[in-house]
């Protein structure tokens, strides 16, 4: 028999703002478990690639893993 499998959250993102006050801008975006919304990072970048290419250092992946962390602590 097949075990069904926890579906996965999606991983930490750079997206453009919504914000029309900060538009031209890139955030990045963490998907948490139990919310509908995923969490912002408070920084804004001038390109995705900048975004994407913060995501892979190591300041954004503590960033990151500290959101998660936080996130699973307030449940």
């Amino acid at each position: 028999m097949k075990k069904n499998k926890k579906p996965k959250l999606a991983p930490p993102y750079a997206a453009e703002t919504k914000d029309v006050r900060l538009a031209g801008t890139f955030e990045v975006l963490v998907p948490v478990e139990g919310r509908n919304k995923p969490h912002k990072v408070p920084l804004q970048f001038p390109s995705l690639k900048a975004a994407e290419a913060w995501l892979h250092l190591p300041e954004g992946k503590d960033e990151v893993a500290q959101i998660i962390e936080d996130s699973a602590k307030e449940k």
